[in-house]
């Protein structure tokens, strides 16, 4: 086994640097490729790994980042290119066999996956000498493995309800943002010197804010927020052929775009959803039966994708927390229905939802939890509440207020499981309520709490709502997909609440973009508890599975 660094030419003569991982043995090999803005030295170890199961593994930076010259421009159409010529380059090589896997995490993922969608008129792109029948033939892969993809600037950016992602992005930024290299730790060094840095207003002109600490100007900030298209990726794979293994974890906030990749892909398309955050890493004190090694599974899938083994159908496996004990998942139909146009956001991803689990095992009656049901969940208090931006609820404390006279959410709680209860996919809060601000988002967040009280997460959504002021409406918050085993015991709280602070921006409630709006103002809140209900995805037949047998067959 041996690896060397070499530059490989792309269509504009900017040479990418690459790592290559040959094992031992001349015969031709399939391959493997990486690209990725976190620096490819990272990925040495991954690439022995692969060349250990008998593939040349490449890694890349991509153009503007580590050792690739050039500038970066986080999602910009040189990573199709660049994707596409570095695939043609692999095959030509002497040591390979001409398949390849585009894989990737996070935005690696995102380079993969644009890559593998790659048309033949985008290789008009690649400079005036290129044939875009070869381009198209040569540069792309015929295997993709996306695990938590990054799909877009929206979809990063947004909430699919139209919400913010302030912390997220203001992290990622700092870290990696208009620079050649990262820094992981600049955000929270920011924030010890600034505590304050992310209430800052205008969130369009936070990054002057934030350079102050950094040192360094993040003049790209600005234009995050330009794009609102979002779903192109997705669009675009249900005209795909070949392969996907879709890989997230139902702690990622990425994970909705994970499922919805899967759903929507045209080929063959497996969904591994583990009890895992963005890092694909389980909490450390989960049992040892709660583990999966990604890589040897991701090995077994490459082959039985190369080698056409795959049936063609939308299947997968779901985690049920850190139990150790997986469900099958899958849609009935391999052609997916199209989806209505919708008046909201939050509504096209409630029908998204509904159609997967239309195609999954029939849910029990208990899956409906009404607020105004002693067996559902009972209201504490706050059916009337002020969503304050000036004293916004927490993101980063599970904490609730006892006192109910000056409620800043809605609170609601189940009496005790008398058994055991599997969740495993799309769970959806619907609720009757009023705002008296022209614009207004609703947050809802569900906790396990153990029989000591101890809080846990397990779901949360957030959407945004416009319309006239005081008018009673019914809203749709999607509260992503699920896959836990819950003891018998444990109660369920709910939190239905105006902010989410600082995971996501301040709605101002004054009906100015929250980007770039500098005054905020409160909002009184109601909940009508006879007309709002949680539906949680409650597994009625088991239908357990080994998650690497069930994605690669």
């Amino acid at each position: 086994m041996n690896t060397l660094t070499v530059y490989v030419p792309t269509p504009d003569g900017t040479a990418l640097a690459t790592d290559v991982c040959l094992p031992d043995g001349t015969r031709p090999l399939p391959a493997v490729l990486i690209r990725t803005p976190y620096g490819r030295e990272a990925h040495r170890a991954e690439l022995r790994g692969w060349a250990a199961h008998g593939f040349a593994a490449l890694a890349q930076d991509v153009r503007g980042r580590h050792g690739s010259p050039g500038e970066w421009h986080p999602y910009r159409d040189h990573e199709r290119t660049d994707g596409a010529a570095t695939v043609a380059w692999v095959r030509a090589q002497a040591w390979s066999n001409a398949e390849v896997v585009a894989a990737g995490a996070s935005y690696a993922a995102y380079c993969a996956l644009v890559t593998a969608l790659a048309t033949p008129e985008a290789a008009c792109d690649a400079g005036p000498d290129a044939d875009p029948g070869d381009f198209h033939r040569d540069g792309v892969p015929d295997a993709v493995i996306a695990a938590v993809p990054a799909l877009g600037l929206t979809e990063t950016a947004r909430e699919p309800g139209g919400p913010e992602r302030l912390w997220a992005r203001a992290g990622w930024w700092a870290a990696h943002g208009d620079r050649r290299d990262s820094d992981p730790d600049a955000l929270t060094r920011a924030l010890a010197d600034d505590p304050r840095l992310l209430e800052h207003l205008p969130v369009a002109r936070l990054a002057e804010r934030l350079a102050a600490s950094l040192g360094r100007e993040l003049p790209s900030w600005s234009g995050l927020w330009a794009d609102r298209a979002r779903g192109r990726l997705v669009a675009l794979g249900s005209t795909a052929r070949l392969p996907l293994l879709a890989v997230g974890g139902t702690r990622d906030p990425f994970a909705e775009d994970t499922v919805a990749l899967w759903r929507g892909w045209g080929g063959p398309s497996r969904l591994l959803l583990g009890p895992w955050g963005h890092r694909l890493t389980a909490d450390p004190a989960a049992p040892a039966r709660a583990r999966v090694n990604l890589g040897a599974l991701y090995v077994r899938w490459a082959r039985a994708a190369l080698a056409r083994r795959l049936e063609p159908t939308r299947h997968g496996a779901i985690a049920l927390g850190d139990s150790g004990r997986w469900h099958s998942t899958r849609l009935r139909s391999t052609t997916r229905p199209a989806i209505t146009r919708a008046a909201t956001t939050q509504d096209a991803t409630a029908q998204e939802g509904a159609e997967w689990r239309a195609g999954a095992d029939r849910p029990e009656a208990g899956s409906r939890w009404s607020f105004d049901s002693p067996t559902g969940l009972r209201l504490l208090h706050g059916a009337e509440f002020n969503a304050d931006p000036d004293r916004p609820v927490r993101s980063d404390d599970l904490a609730v207020p006892a006192d109910g006279d000056r409620a800043d959410r809605c609170l609601l709680l189940s009496p005790p499981l008398p058994r055991p209860l599997d969740l495993a996919g799309a769970a959806v809060a619907r609720i009757n309520v009023t705002a008296d601000t022209p614009c207004a988002d609703w947050a809802v967040r569900l906790t396990a709490l153990d029989p000591t009280g101890r809080a846990d997460p397990l779901a949360f959504g957030i959407v945004r709502r416009t319309g006239p002021p005081g008018e009673a409406a019914d809203i749709s918050v999607p509260l992503g997909t699920l896959g836990r085993r819950l003891p018998a015991g444990t109660r369920l709280r709910a939190e239905i609440a105006g902010h989410h602070f600082p995971a996501h921006a301040r709605n101002p409630h004054t009906g100015e973009d929250p980007v770039t709006a500098t005054r905020l103002a409160p909002s009184r809140r109601t909940v009508n508890p006879r007309g709002s209900a949680l539906h949680l995805p409650v597994v009625a037949r088991r239908r357990y599975v080994e998650p690497a047998p069930e994605i690669c067959r």
